[in-house]
């Protein structure tokens, strides 16, 4: 499955409190009815604490890079 798009994960992250754990923001994703493209994204996230969405944006454009450039 291709990765989400950061705009895509972000719009679904909306609300969430930071630091967050890549937990907390599976969860909220799942709870507010995130698309399964963005759920799988979240779960490819590295186990890490993010501060906010320039963090989650970082981490989605790494894995994008490592698997070819699918994100849009």
């Amino acid at each position: 499955m291709p990765i989400a798009s950061p705009k895509d994960v972000e719009k679904c992250l909306k609300g969430v409190d930071y630091p967050a754990k890549k937990q907390d923001l599976l969860k909220h994703a799942q709870d507010h009815g995130a698309d399964q493209q963005v759920i799988e994204t979240i779960k490819q996230l590295p186990e890490q604490n993010f501060e906010g969405p320039v963090g989650i944006t970082k981490a989605i454009g790494e894995m994008d890079r490592r698997s070819g450039g699918t994100a849009h």
